[in-house]
């Protein structure tokens, strides 16, 4: 009996005990909660700018103020990589405007533009086209009643046929070929320094020249000049590791009797086995 009263009496000691631990631990708790003065901000949330609180902004990031880090000042409003629009030039009292050219004075420039798909030299050449290659590396194919204005130079290097072209060229006004609905054909030559040489019979008025060309594993050169003087205008296309084709447009005016002269040349060549430059067709309007 003695016992039994001993075991109980510790036991309610030990749920006293256990009491008061539970008790202090809820102060505690509730001390802690007082002190807070928010509540703790979401990770995923952003800080100014859009840039998650605590994370160092990018150089260059633009801020919510226009500015930048290490990549300089930003126009405000403006996305990464604008650029803000130039400004108005001054205008200038002490240089006056250049005179507006005469009409027949010699004008030359070239570009460069990709080739179409399809080209229709009948109605891209007006006054004249000359088509090379549909029968192997002599032969060509000229505009029935056109002016005769292109002329071929010949030019360095053995002339090719070719029949891979991923451009097409057709044609229903042609001499000796009457037409054709789609022709791959062209002409190529290969080696640094080699190439083709026309020219172009002027008249005074304007003319607009296309010329499709194309590389293999080389850098094409297009120079026009006028055989009148005055400065030369230039186009590149390059590719090291495969084919590629481009129409080149050249606009000039030379009095008559004087030409266009255009040389169409390999500058470059990366590849020992026959880097080149071809010719497909060149037409006048």
């Amino acid at each position: 009996m003695i016992r039994v009263v001993l075991h109980r009496a510790r036991q309610r000691r030990r749920w006293a005990v256990e009491g008061v631990a539970v008790l202090v631990c809820l102060v505690v708790l509730i001390s802690y909660l007082s002190t807070r003065t928010g509540p703790e901000p979401d990770d995923d949330r952003a800080g100014p700018g859009g840039v998650p609180a605590g994370v160092a902004r990018s150089p260059g990031l633009p801020a919510a103020d226009g500015r930048t880090g290490e990549a300089g000042p930003a126009t405000p409003g403006l996305r990464p990589r604008q650029r803000p629009p130039s400004p108005e030039p001054t205008p200038s009292t002490s240089a006056p405007a250049p005179p507006p050219a005469k009409p027949g004075a010699p004008a030359l420039s070239v570009s460069r533009g990709e080739m179409p798909a399809a080209v229709d030299l009948t109605a891209v050449g007006t006054r004249d086209w000359v088509h090379w290659g549909e029968r192997g590396g002599r032969s060509t194919i000229r505009k029935r009643s056109g002016s005769g204005e292109i002329i071929d130079g010949g030019g360095a290097g053995r002339r090719v046929g070719w029949d891979g072209n991923q451009e097409y060229v057709r044609w229903s006004d042609g001499t000796p070929e009457r037409s054709t609905n789609g022709s791959s054909n062209g002409v190529y030559t290969c080696g640094a320094g080699n190439g083709f040489s026309l020219a172009i019979a002027g008249s005074g008025e304007p003319r607009t020249v296309q010329l499709y060309g194309g590389i293999w594993m080389a850098r094409g050169r297009l120079e026009a000049r006028l055989s009148t003087g005055g400065p030369a205008s230039t186009a590149r296309l390059e590719d090291p590791y495969t084919s590629q084709s481009a129409q080149f447009t050249i606009r000039f005016t030379v009095p008559k009797g004087a030409r266009l002269l255009l040389n169409w040349t390999v500058e470059k060549v990366f590849t020992p086995h026959c880097g080149n430059v071809g010719l497909q067709a060149v037409a006048v309007r």
